[in-house]
């Protein structure tokens, strides 16, 4: 369990640091970042930013998962990225000068720290690093969204749910994958009720095993043969 209060995190003591677009920075460059941002703790659940929002700031997620999502003209959400602890969200919306495309929300118990958009704005202009790895971060989801569009118009849902559980498998990393059914048919994009029915055939297959709610991939290379990744 998270500390309800959270206290304020020093990046230098920040764990997740090294997975972040943060991690090349030193000195007064991160004494910067550590004076400027703020550090609260979110209930699972709880919004960062809504579509249609102005951006303020990006959101460096220290513990916790946050899904990345929009949605379609009958209000069903889809769910487009789960982030994990180093990730910064929220920072493509300031670049671009546009409100969000899409919303964040809180899938569990998390402890995030805000930078405000002029802050990080400053530090992206003065820090030849960041601006390199913002560059690296953009490019590489460019063409992650290209292949997340191209599986969801060519696999079936069955692949799509073995694609899934892969990405959510390796997000987790030795924790089981934790998410509803509701979010895990929002993430494949196909109705609850199919999903339940495809999960339970996994089950029967030996792919997975669940533990109430939890997931446990059991045969990782089944799923890949049958994601066709």
């Amino acid at each position: 369990m998270l500390e309800k209060s959270h206290k304020h995190i020093t990046c230098k003591n920040c764990l997740s640091r090294k997975d972040s677009l943060l991690c090349s920075m030193t000195g007064e460059d991160l004494e910067k970042v550590d004076s400027s941002k703020s550090c609260s703790y979110f209930k699972k659940g709880q919004p960062l930013f809504i579509e249609g929002g102005l951006p303020r700031g990006v959101f460096c997620i220290n513990e916790g998962k946050v899904k990345v999502y929009s949605r379609g003209e009958e209000g069903k959400e889809q769910i487009i990225h789960v982030a994990t602890s180093g990730e910064i969200v929220g920072f493509r919306a300031m670049f671009s000068g546009e409100p969000y495309s899409v919303a964040a929300n809180t899938l569990e118990e998390s402890n995030i720290c805000f930078i405000s958009k002029d802050d990080f704005l400053d530090l992206v202009d003065t820090n030849p690093n960041l601006r390199n790895g913002i560059l690296r971060e953009l490019s590489k989801e460019l063409a992650d969204r290209a292949s997340f569009i191209k599986n969801m118009a060519q696999k079936s849902v069955r692949e799509r749910l073995a694609a899934a559980l892969l990405i959510l498998d390796d997000i987790y990393g030795e924790d089981f994958i934790n998410l509803s059914r509701e979010d895990l048919a929002n993430f494949v994009g196909t109705a609850t009720e199919t999903l339940i029915r495809l999960l339970k055939d996994f089950k029967d297959d030996g792919f997975v095993t669940t533990h109430v709610r939890k997931i446990e991939v059991l045969d990782k290379e089944g799923l890949i043969r049958l994601a066709g990744v």
